[in-house]
């Protein structure tokens, strides 16, 4: 069995590879921090991208949202004087609704996550990284903003001077994400190349998470986000930049360190492999860009195979 950790677009698109390789011998931890309520709803973003994307029903083009996915709802909503910034398409809807209708019940997040998860034929465990709440606070020259506000709302433009994690230093670990650290089968732990600051960050943010990671018994392998000093979806490069960090590879790998033993790069960064086996990884340099489902699979094999040669 191996553990992922995955956040938006990139992570989904890796943990789709390793589901295609394992099935369901794969577990995905995924980010919460980016969770909030709106519209009298309860919108996990990350869990719903990653969700989607394993049951082959997400929308190619975007990344996030459904495919063939409608509106009528939102251009009413439009016409009603309602908020419109983040938009809900038909379909989704019903995830929200669903989502919300448990938890006002009682459920916990993992138990309403494993169900949808179960109804849409998703082979692999998709698992919450905390039942409690984590919610991502961006310090911007503006103050300070709901994640959700700077991310959608004002589309990433105000300059970031630090990140919060509201709530994270109370929060536990999702019981089933400590279950597949603790589970004798576990060969191994991925982070996938998700944004190193927005989607595990708030993972790492939850103490028994971080000290999980530390204390790991297996090997541990990162995919980096950051190919040839872009970043492929999302903001990472620019939050690297407005925080003074060098927008590279090797930095996503220094960010790691301590939580990893092997780190996995794009080709087009293959110069940068001696500097991050100076860190004391062991490095790979392949073609990370996962274009197709092919391509998903291709790098999910490349990094189960670092793993296995660090076991």
């Amino acid at each position: 069995m191996i553990l992922a950790l995955a956040g938006g677009v990139g992570g989904a698109k890796l943990a789709a590879g390793l589901q295609q390789v394992l099935g369901d011998k794969l577990t995905v931890a995924v980010n919460t921090g980016d969770d909030f309520r709106h519209l009298g709803l309860a919108i996990s973003p990350d869990l719903d991208t990653v969700m989607y994307t394993l049951a082959g029903i997400n929308n190619p083009q975007t990344g996030w949202g459904l495919a063939g996915e409608s509106w009528s709802f939102m251009d009413m909503m439009g016409k009603l004087g309602g908020e419109t910034w983040f938009r809900l398409g038909d379909r989704d809807l019903a995830t929200h609704v669903e989502r919300s209708r448990r938890l006002a019940s009682g459920e916990p997040l993992s138990a309403v996550t494993a169900a949808l998860c179960e109804r849409l034929g998703v082979p692999a465990r998709v698992v919450p990284m905390s039942d409690d709440p984590v919610h991502t606070m961006v310090q911007t020259e503006s103050g300070e903003l709901a994640f959700q506000d700077y991310f959608v709302r004002l589309h990433c433009e105000p300059a970031v001077r630090g990140l919060r994690f509201d709530g994270a230093a109370a929060a536990r670990i999702g019981t089933a994400f400590a279950d597949a650290f603790a589970a004798p089968t576990l060969e191994g732990i991925a982070i996938c190349p998700s944004n190193p600051y927005l989607s595990i960050g708030p993972m790492r943010a939850i103490p028994e998470i971080e000290q999980q990671l530390r204390r790991r018994r297996v090997p541990a392998v990162a995919v980096s986000p950051i190919i040839a000093g872009r970043a492929v979806k999302g903001p990472a490069e620019k939050i690297m930049r407005e925080l003074g960090r060098e927008v590279s590879a090797l930095e996503v790998a220094r960010g790691y360190l301590g939580l990893i033993d092997g780190f996995v790069l794009d080709a087009q960064d293959a110069a940068l492999t001696g500097a991050i086996e100076a860190l004391g990884l062991r490095a790979i340099a392949i073609d990370t860009l996962m274009s197709d489902t092919a391509r998903s699979a291709a790098v999910a094999r490349e990094t189960l195979r670092l793993i296995a040669s660090l076991a």
